[in-house]
């Protein structure tokens, strides 16, 4: 029933779900577009811009543009940067990799997304990263299920990234969605097993794995936004949105 809650938790209908996935599925598509520009001379600005076009193009708007005053539509982090990177006009360089983040409102409700790309070759140790942030985000889908707890999705997180000797960023977590951005619950990605509250059908979830080569801390730099690992480590970061229904996890943000 639309509105209903458990524990401030907004369970969505069978309606908002589709209503969720197609605002999802104009994320995946703008994802799955700036994957085909991500190269060696390319600037994330180039990319914020064409991200921001065919989102206006599909009648969504940009969801992070002006969000607490967040100055583009697009996130996007290279190396270092964990989250909310602010585009800017250095091109990227072979070797590089980059954390794109994207969000839409679309009739009323939000889609929220990422992924990290490689630009050109990259080194095995950033390949690893990659790989294991990305499995590490679908061993978290894998819980998305009525009667786990919250804290399964965390734990398996957690336990794949470490099992790989890298680190879960503690400072940001995923979150709830649907017709606000962030909503209940808040999403760690590590903690013990069986915690939390118990998964019904009708939350949607964006789960976000953000994972360090080093050691886990991040400080935010002068502009207020871009977080970066205190290390100076590489870092990845992927995200899906997903509802909980009777029938297992159902994963909104895929084309």
């Amino acid at each position: 029933m639309t509105g209903q809650k458990a524990d401030m938790i907004i369970l969505k209908s069978r309606q908002e779900i589709e209503q969720l996935r197609k605002s999802n599925a104009i994320v995946a598509e703008i994802l799955d577009l700036l994957a085909q520009y991500v190269k060696p001379g390319v600037t994330t600005l180039e990319l914020d811009r064409i991200s921001e076009e065919y989102c206006l193009k599909k009648k969504a708007k940009p969801a992070f543009k002006g969000y607490r005053g967040y100055p583009f539509s697009l996130c996007a982090s290279v190396n270092e940067q964990v989250v909310h990177g602010f585009p800017n006009r250095k091109p990227l360089r072979e070797g590089d990799i980059v954390s794109l983040d994207f969000g839409v409102l679309f009739q009323g409700y939000y889609g929220d997304a990422a992924i990290t790309l490689p630009v050109g070759e990259i080194s095995d140790e950033a390949q690893l990263l990659i790989k294991t942030t990305e499995e590490a985000l679908y061993l978290g889908v894998e819980k998305a299920c009525s009667d786990n707890r919250l804290s399964d999705i965390s734990c398996a997180i957690q336990t794949h990234v470490e099992s790989r000797t890298f680190s879960v960023v503690r400072q940001f977590v995923g979150h709830g969605i649907g017709q606000q951005l962030h909503e209940e619950p808040q999403i760690p990605n590590f903690g013990f097993p069986g915690r939390g509250v118990r998964l019904q059908p009708g939350m949607v979830l964006a789960i976000e794995p953000m994972v360090n080569k080093g050691g886990y801390e991040v400080e935010i730099l002068p502009d207020g936004w871009t977080a970066v690992t205190k290390d100076r480590s590489l870092s990845a970061h992927f995200e899906h949105t997903v509802a909980v229904t009777d029938d297992g996890p159902y994963i909104l943000s895929k084309i």
